[in-house]
């Protein structure tokens, strides 16, 4: 039997903010003694309406393969998802990833499923985002990881934050240019995620 959880961590990201969250979340997952398989959706909006900035983070992650949801959702142990928000919900790109899953019924059934997210203001519908994510990962019959209150740093009032119990999340700042990065707390919270997504694989998988 394996004892090393291969989790993919998969994402969208226009503007850098959630590749930043993602590289965190693989870091911990290979902290953690599991394999971090990272991968980007693909894009849908024509490159002529992507403004200067965007062009730019997208220059940054050319490298990271985009994925596919046939293949890279076979043989895994779990799954952490990275969507920015779009009104509320998961982005155009990442709902085109899981509507093609239809034929992969069975495949995450009893595995962890994890999702954090972005948005410009601190309450610009990150958890309406993260808990009807959730409800995709329900549909795959996937056992859902929260950020529970021992991630302290999602209660700190000396700063602005994001994280829930629902999940992991970020803000952008207005914009554009969106210049508010993720914090120290952030990814400090988001290399936890992975770490407590992976032990929890580990344990489902025995």
């Amino acid at each position: 039997m394996k004892s090393k959880p291969r989790i993919l961590v998969v994402f969208y990201s226009m503007y850098g903010h959630i590749f930043k969250l993602a590289q965190e979340v693989a870091k911990g997952v290979n902290e953690a003694g599991g394999e971090a398989i990272i991968k980007q959706v693909e894009e849908l909006v024509p490159e002529k309406h992507l403004n200067k900035q965007a062009k730019q983070a997208k220059e940054k992650m050319k490298e990271i393969e985009i994925a596919n949801p046939r293949e890279d959702l076979i043989d895994i142990d779990g799954v952490m998802v990275g969507v920015p928000t779009r009104f509320g919900n998961m982005c155009s790109q990442m709902r085109n990833f899981w509507d093609q899953t239809g034929s992969m019924w069975g495949s995450l059934i009893g595995k962890p499923a994890a999702v954090f997210t972005s948005s410009n203001t601190q309450h610009g519908g990150q958890e309406t985002t993260l808990i009807t994510t959730q409800i995709t990962f329900l549909h795959h019959g996937c056992v859902v990881v929260g950020l529970p209150y021992s991630f302290s740093g999602q209660s700190r009032m000396d700063e602005i934050t994001g994280g829930s119990p629902y999940g992991l999340s970020t803000v952008a700042g207005e914009g554009p240019p969106y210049e508010r990065v993720p914090t120290d707390n952030e990814l400090e919270m988001a290399k936890g995620y992975g770490k407590y997504l992976t032990n929890i694989a580990r344990k489902l998988m025995k």
